[in-house]
């Protein structure tokens, strides 16, 4: 009776700990809304790895719509309209790692590389990716785009132990975020997919490679309204 007795009120003791956890992580998530990130866990472990850690954070207005068009244009051309998940590229990338175990091929949208990057570690565990698709789910709910993307452009890795836009633009091109044209901007964003291995400037052989294509797909969405209104949005939409 005495250890049924024990076990009742550590299960209850968990249950609270539990439910304070959630009720914590919820109202961070809320804040964040409107206050900066505070350092990331990836950004430690850099700065652990003795990779640097270089950041400055900005707010929408102080960065250059080149810059919000590029990152879209390289990362989620269908950011504006998907929940947070693009389910044919999930679908497709699947089918490709099963049938290529030995590769890895993602599918990760703006919205969870930011829920990543902000709350989470890197890594490919199941854990990770069932927490992330919470995060998701959440910041998607309670942030909307234009604070998801803002988030991303000021947290993401832009260069060995650079992180955001700001600090990408100084450290690549000796200038603020703000004054980044088109093709810094692509620069930048065609570094993404590593950007510890991949530099700007000097470009390497893959930056020089694919900046071009970041371009066109610039040219080619920047007549879209969806894209348009979120990359230069309006007075009126603007929160």
């Amino acid at each position: 009776m005495k250890s049924n007795s024990l076990l009742a009120r550590l299960i209850r003791k968990i249950k609270r700990l539990l439910l304070y956890l959630f009720f914590a992580q919820l109202i961070y998530i809320v804040a964040l809304k409107w206050i900066d990130p505070p350092l990331t866990l990836t950004q430690l472990f850099t700065w652990i790895n003795g990779d640097g850690l270089k950041r400055d954070y900005v707010t929408w207005d102080e960065i250059s719509p080149n810059a919000r068009l590029a990152i879209i244009a390289a990362e989620d051309q269908l950011f504006p309209d998907h929940n947070g998940f693009d389910w044919k590229s999930i679908e497709k990338a699947l089918e490709y790692n099963t049938k290529k175990p030995g590769r890895v091929r993602g599918a990760s949208t703006l919205s969870q590389q930011t829920a990543k990057n902000v709350f989470l570690w890197q890594g490919r565990s199941w854990i990770r990716k069932g927490l992330e698709v919470y995060f998701t789910f959440m910041i998607e709910w309670i942030w909307g785009k234009q604070r998801i993307l803002e988030v991303y452009l000021n947290i993401a890795e832009m260069g060995k132990g650079v992180f955001g836009i700001e600090a990408a633009a100084h450290h690549h091109f000796k200038k603020s975020a703000k004054k980044l044209t088109r093709t810094e901007s692509a620069k930048i964003a065609a570094c993404l997919p590593n950007p510890k291995k991949y530099k700007v400037n000097p470009a390497s052989s893959y930056v020089n490679n694919h900046y071009p294509w970041v371009l066109r797909q610039m040219n080619n969405l920047e007549g879209d309204e969806d894209i348009k209104s979120l990359v230069i949005p309006s007075e009126k939409t603007k929160k």
